[in-house]
């Protein structure tokens, strides 16, 4: 039996890289500019945005801004050619960022972790020595390829999106990093549970954020009617780990649209 205490941190596995841009239209000074103008800058950006890739747009509902870029690449440095690609259409004169999110697809392993960790106790292997780390790998190796889908996500097709970012809390009364790993796998099990009672109506994105933006993780819920983001949300609130535990920022729900109904939405 391994001596030393078991590592607190479970296992993760990582994917494609995301980049939310919120941005606010300026709507006065593209009015002021002719039509043919418009027409151009319009033709040049749907043009870019269908040669983009995994990228889609969203005309956000509310005050917190009126569009959302949402982009799914390999890595950052993709992220930041497709950002300045962006930045470089005639279209970007009249978009003003508001906030971005920048964040990896991340997959939680709580089940698999424990079980790795006390299969290795149990057979004296002490936590982090070379044997140690070279189980590690080879079942995050044997994981990854059975979960390289989920990893590399394509953006769903779905009409509406809603993303969130959130954090565990780790002060006041509670405080989820000093919890036992066995009670945090089993929250998160019973959150899961909840997910997967919807896994007809929305398709859940999890993007892991800590050491890259404000909050920790991201959330990206999409689907065709957006009364199951409010129904789905409201019914993870009752369970532990949400209720006792989370912390949730702004919410931007928005609607999915092509380059052809960017020019019908923009066109004066």
């Amino acid at each position: 039996m391994a001596t030393s205490p078991l590592p607190a941190v479970p296992l993760t596995l990582e994917g494609c890289s995301v980049l939310h841009q919120m941005m606010r239209f300026r709507w006065t000074a593209w009015k002021a500019l002719p039509p043919d103008q418009q027409d151009d800058v319009l033709a040049e950006a749907g043009a870019s945005l269908e040669s983009l890739g995994q990228t889609a747009v969203y005309s956000l509902l509310g005050h917190k801004g009126d569009f959302l870029f949402l982009h799914f690449r390999p890595s950052f440095e993709d992220l930041h050619c497709v950002q300045i690609a962006l930045a470089r259409l005639r279209l970007s004169d009249f978009l003003e960022p508001t906030t971005s999110y920048l964040s990896v697809v991340e997959l939680g392993l709580y089940d698999a972790t424990l079980k790795l960790y006390t299969s290795l106790a149990e057979r004296g292997i002490e936590p982090h020595s070379p044997e140690w780390e070279q189980e590690v790998s080879g079942q995050l190796e044997r994981h990854r390829q059975a979960m390289a889908q989920r990893l590399w996500p394509a953006i769903p097709d779905s009409k509406y999106i809603c993303f969130y970012p959130m954090d565990r809390r780790r002060g006041e009364t509670a405080n989820w990093y000093q919890a036992p790993m066995a009670e945090r796998q089993r929250m998160m099990r019973e959150h899961g549970l909840v997910g997967r009672r919807y896994a007809g109506e929305v398709q859940q994105i999890i993007s892991g954020s800590i050491g890259f933006d404000d909050w920790e993780w991201g959330v990206d819920l999409f689907a065709d009617n957006p009364l199951v983001f409010k129904k789905l949300i409201y019914e993870m609130r009752f369970d532990e780990v949400s209720a006792v535990y989370a912390l949730f920022g702004a919410f931007y729900v928005g609607l999915r649209v092509s380059p052809a109904d960017l020019s019908k939405l923009l066109r004066t």
